[in-house]
């Protein structure tokens, strides 16, 4: 199994937010088995924070796939299933906010707006330290809140067909051309936007 110094090595640095794709992975694999080589387990991701990078190192989940869906729900929850059962687990991240001190919550509101100061940076990276600590360490019933079922399997990855855009000569996938003017072009040469 890959490790969390794996996910650093590919995010390049460690924060609460991979820690929590760290956990979320580690359960999924824990519940559907071992990790995907191919499209043996798909994972839908309903957000695009850090998390996301430590699904696709853990679990073998990737958009060059086809088994990494996102859906911009900006929610923290996580459905895998397993191919061909359609055996699945969703994941919802449930971490409580901990206590601030005023502090804190000064030195927050520096750093959104910009501060960058040796006090406020402090502050912030001992905070998000002790919030990292307790997500890689807290047991799983604490953050995660896992329903199991059968999910409907989406279709595994089609390889297209590549076409050339007549008007950037770029290459595109075949269901992405257009016709305009009577000629084959990408999205961006259709809608007037190519560069």
């Amino acid at each position: 199994m890959k490790t969390y110094d794996d996910i650093i090595d590919f995010h390049g640095h460690s924060c609460p937010g991979l820690a929590i794709g760290y956990r979320v992975s580690v359960r999924a694999l824990k519940e559907l088995g071992y990790r995907a080589e191919d499209e043996e387990i798909v994972a839908i991701v309903e957000n695009s924070f850090c998390a996301v990078d430590a699904v696709q190192v853990m679990t073998g989940c990737t958009f060059g796939k086809g088994n990494l869906i996102f859906k911009d729900y900006g929610k923290q929850v996580y459905t895998f299933i397993r191919r061909p059962s359609g055996k699945s687990v969703r994941i919802a991240v449930n971490i409580k906010k901990q206590p601030e001190s005023s502090e804190e919550k000064k030195a927050w509101e520096k750093y959104s707006k910009v501060d960058r100061s040796g006090k406020v940076l402090k502050v912030v990276h001992d905070r998000k330290a002790a919030k990292l600590k307790y997500i890689l360490e807290v047991n799983d019933k604490e953050i995660l809140s896992v329903a199991r079922g059968n999910a409907t399997l989406p279709p595994e990855a089609h390889i297209y067909k590549s076409l050339t855009c007549e008007v950037c000569s770029e290459q595109m996938m075949e269901p992405r051309a257009r016709i305009k003017d009577g000629k084959t072009v990408c999205l961006l040469c259709f809608e007037g936007r190519a560069k």
